[in-house]
């Protein structure tokens, strides 16, 4: 369990963060939503030990990791550009990070993420070669053989087209499912956030304006900020969103 207690930020006398607090369970995707300069990017490089907060804690299974750097917390990033390595084919980006690694089953591990993340056929192709869903299916597979604790995905969708953003949520659904593995997103994107995850912490001006299920958001808005940037960043009206939304809607019955 991540537990997010009370955290604060501030840069050159501007407060960034104030009072972030948020959990996630094991297994569970959360989505951290909010416009440009809300303090998301903050916020993530909080959670992987690069930038120290000002106060308040992080805790994983009820220690605090404030202290720990990115390594020692084994919190694992996809950046939003996959930053794969182009001199290597598909399969050597996914087992660089494992060859100063000593582990039983290695090949049995890499081979279950390549069949989950249905990458079997294009393990030989230089990265140039691969179409944006098959490089982000790539850099999840080898931020998966690491064995991350929590994995986190720096809008993992905004590159794709419509049909390929379909597949990578299926995909990222059943690694949360399959592995119990807690997953973190970062979107500007309200339809990703809604449809992707188990529940959304809406930030705005370093703020939370609301967290909770898609279902709560989309019934319940807390703030004028949440139901204006929900319907205006999905451009339709409340009708139409009811019907975007029809299962998370369905799921409240």
């Amino acid at each position: 369990m991540l537990e997010v207690k009370q955290i604060q930020k501030s840069f050159h006398n501007k407060n960034v963060l104030h009072n972030i607090t948020f959990s996630a369970q094991k297994g569970e995707i959360i989505a951290l939503l909010g416009p440009s300069g809300s303090g998301k990017s903050t916020l993530l490089n909080i959670l992987l030990g690069l930038v120290e907060q000002d106060s308040g804690s992080i805790l994983f299974e009820g220690k605090d990791i404030s202290p720990l750097g990115m390594k020692e917390r084994g919190f694992n990033i996809v950046f939003q550009d996959y930053a794969l390595f182009p001199h290597l084919n598909a399969f050597e980006n996914i087992v660089y990070g494992l060859k100063n690694k000593k582990m039983k089953n290695k090949s049995q591990m890499v081979n279950s993420y390549v069949d989950m993340l249905g990458l079997g056929a294009h393990l030989n192709k230089q990265i140039h070669m691969l179409s944006g869903g098959q490089k982000q299916r790539v850099a999840i597979a080898r931020t998966l053989v690491m064995q991350p604790n929590i994995l986190l995905l720096d809008e993992p969708l905004s590159a794709l087209d419509s049909v390929m953003k379909e597949s990578i949520k299926q995909h990222i659904k059943r690694i949360a499912a399959e592995l119990n593995l807690t997953i973190i997103i970062v979107t500007h994107d309200p339809e990703e956030a809604l449809t992707l995850s188990d529940k959304v912490l809406i930030i705005n001006n370093g703020i939370v304006e609301q967290f909770g299920t898609p279902c709560d958001i989309l019934h319940h808005s807390e703030s004028y900020f949440v139901e204006n940037f929900i319907t205006k960043q999905l451009q339709v009206k409340y009708e139409n969103i009811r019907e975007l939304f029809g299962a998370v809607y369905a799921e409240a019955k």
